[in-house]
């Protein structure tokens, strides 16, 4: 039942993919598309590859420094590893990823499945937090044409976002009063459920979660970790503003039109679709709209950038499953070892 779940899920994901992209190139003129995929300067596209790999492995130190607080100590190709194959389960079924990795890691290194969860979940929001500081700053430079954007996003929805507030009030209200009755009778009947054995592996898995949530506290150098993080964003601001060199509508653009598809782009990435794809393309079209470049150039800047990305993405993720699968994780070989000395 749950392959089945899975699948279906798969499949109408895939579906909301497919049709954003229709939506996204139903009204083109493909002949002026075509002309600018035509005169691409793929040397650009290679550039921004490079950067790509370059953030990914500043990504992989990143986490091992995170993970080696709990008492674990990965090396920085596997934890690299299974950063690659969770980005790549990532293409097959929005956030699966973070559980593959997770489990490849346990597989590898031992780090148990909570743990290594706690520290995609600090990964996670510290990177929001940079999105939030990205969003900041392009307001800052792009105000005019951001806010128009929203402006254009949100105008259509209001009214509706407006009539269903009331419901939303009642909503939270609900969720409130359900929370506070389940820890009232958490607190009442505390001491038996501390002798209930599925309660005790919920606190256990909890701890062990935030164990390595909270691991940013316990790093042995701060500054290495932040200036890892910095240069991530960097690359990615880089990597996609180095492809406006790429075709001839938008080689003129500046830094301020990099921001601003980098922190669109970001949100598209984020959406819960098979990498971003539709969403990513309809609303980086529309943000360079805002600096004048047509439909088509637009979309075809988004096939570069997104298809080159999600290659590396799929090069980088299926030559680590490979090394993954040939790799005969250390601690498989000690269990081995231990059990045919115990053998004889």
């Amino acid at each position: 039942m749950k392959k089945l779940l899975s699948l279906l899920k798969y499949i109408l994901l895939l579906g909301v993919s497919a049709l954003l992209m229709w939506y996204a190139l139903k009204e083109l003129d493909f002949q002026k598309m075509w002309d600018e995929l035509k005169n691409t300067n793929y040397s650009w596209i290679g550039l921004s590859l490079m950067m790509g790999v370059a953030a990914y492995v500043s990504r992989a130190y990143r986490w091992q420094m995170q993970i080696k607080p709990t008492g674990h100590n990965p090396s920085l190709l596997r934890t690299y590893r299974a950063m690659m194959i969770g980005y790549l389960a990532n293409l097959v079924l929005p956030r699966m990823g973070e559980v593959v990795r997770c489990t490849l890691l346990k597989r590898s290194d031992n780090v148990p499945v909570n743990t290594g969860f706690g520290t995609v979940i600090a990964e996670r929001f510290i990177d929001m937090v940079m999105l939030l500081a990205a969003i900041g700053l392009t307001f800052l430079v792009e105000f005019n044409r951001i806010r128009d954007f929203f402006l254009n996003l949100f105008s259509d929805k209001y009214t509706g976002l407006e009539q269903t507030m009331n419901s939303l009030y009642w909503v939270f209200w609900v969720m409130l009063g359900a929370a506070v009755v389940m820890l009232f009778i958490i607190l009442k009947y505390l001491s038996r459920l501390r002798q209930n054995t599925y309660f005790q592996k919920a606190v256990s898995f909890v701890k062990g979660m935030l164990q390595g949530v909270f691991s940013i506290t316990k790093l042995d150098n701060q500054p290495a970790f932040w200036g890892h993080t910095i240069f991530v964003w960097l690359m990615y601001y880089a990597m996609s503003t180095v492809v406006f060199f790429a075709i001839p509508a938008t080689s003129e653009l500046g830094w301020g039109a990099g921001l601003s598809v980098l922190v669109i782009g970001s949100l598209g990435m984020a959406a819960p679709v098979q990498g971003g794809v539709g969403v990513y393309h309809l609303l980086v079209q529309a943000t360079l709209l805002l600096y004048g470049v047509p439909k088509e150039a637009g979309m075809a800047y988004a096939l570069l950038a997104h298809t080159s990305q999600t290659l590396l993405v799929v090069v980088m993720g299926v030559i680590s499953f490979i090394s993954s699968m040939v790799y005969r994780p250390e601690t498989l070989a000690v269990e081995e070892t231990r059990s045919i000395h115990e053998l004889k």
